[in-house]
């Protein structure tokens, strides 16, 4: 195969994103497919920090054992017994419907974030600062103004990476520099702008974590809660898509209405590898679920998709998009 660069787009979604790490470790068994920017949300942050800090200490295999090694230790800081199924989803229930009357500032006094020690254990972030691979856009969202906030490679710390993923119901707000941050799904779930705009590579491969479309109509107090949830962490992406796919038909043809910007946007490849049926299936409790079974079943359903999407659009890469934008976002 050509050589090509591609950029990542990269979805939140919790203990679902070892399905990504799964994407990821097939993807980066091809040689021939080299990294500039990465845009990541949450666990998508996440993933793409791996990503970054394995390939700095050890090119593309120290990448795919970053990433083993991040996801294993979010596995083996479950220190819970573990219940029988069925009162395992009653507990995790409880719990979901208990966080909406209580916030962290009621049931976590200490603010303690089993995420933070395994980070610093994970990630040498000076080291990143001075020597990323790649570009990285780690989003959040600021409390006060609903701003999307992007920490950057050169500028990117622990409190930046924990402000990405912090879920208002479980931790209280990350401050930096005066302002508090959340969970950056809330505005860019992912981001897609930075890759247009501040990128050499055209080629942007997003790897959702959410179907676009549901076909079953949600009628249980559960289910309609659970996509209440997904609709607001998706609706800035579908906002963002949608700007993408009405900048280009209402400049496309003219080329005096194509100043740089609208050139960046129209010369993007667009690419979606979109969410298996494994995880269309499971409920909101289960983006809790950081058990090891779990978590490596997730990833290996990534690496099947991975395989997937490699077999059908891989010589799309340089060449064109893979997917039909007017259609999804129009």
């Amino acid at each position: 195969m050509k050589p090509v660069s591609i950029n990542l787009a990269l979805q939140g979604g919790g203990a679902h994103g070892a399905f990504t790490w799964g994407v990821l470790d097939r993807l980066l068994e091809e040689s021939w497919i080299s990294y500039d920017g990465i845009s990541g949300t949450s666990a998508g942050a996440m993933n793409a920090v791996m990503l970054a800090e394995g390939w700095r200490k050890g090119g593309r295999a120290g990448a795919r054992e970053q990433l083993e090694s991040f996801w294993l230790a979010v596995a083996s800081s479950d220190l819970s017994i573990r219940l029988p199924e069925q009162l395992e989803g009653a507990v995790a229930r409880f719990w979901l419907h208990a966080m909406r009357y209580l916030s962290p500032y009621d049931l976590n006094l200490l603010d303690i974030n089993p995420l933070e020690e395994l980070l610093k254990k994970e990630v040498c972030f000076e080291k990143l600062r001075q020597d990323s691979p790649f570009k990285l856009f780690i989003a959040a969202t600021e409390v006060a103004t609903g701003k999307l906030t992007l920490f950057n490679e050169r500028e990117l710390d622990l409190p930046h990476l924990l402000a990405s993923a912090c879920l208002p119901n479980i931790h209280k707000a990350i401050e930096i520099d005066g302002a508090y941050y959340w969970d950056g799904g809330f505005s860019g779930n992912p981001a897609v702008f930075p890759l247009i705009y501040e990128c050499v590579a055209d080629d942007v491969l997003i790897i959702l974590l959410q179907s676009l479309q549901r076909d079953n109509l949600p009628v249980s107090a559960e289910h309609i809660a659970a996509r209440v949830t997904e609709l607001g962490f998706q609706s800035t992406f579908m906002r963002e898509m949608r700007a993408v796919t009405h900048i280009r038909k209402y400049s496309s043809g003219s080329r005096w209405r194509q100043g740089w910007s609208e050139r960046k946007v129209n010369g993007m490849r667009c690419h979606l590898l979109e969410s298996d049926p494994l995880l269309e299936g499971l409920d909101g409790s289960s983006k809790y679920d950081n058990s090891k079974q779990f978590l490596t079943g997730l990833m290996e359903s990534g690496r099947e998709a991975g395989e997937r999407w490699l077999s059908t659009h891989s010589t799309d890469l340089g060449k064109r998009e893979s997917c039909d934008l007017k259609t999804l976002f129009s």
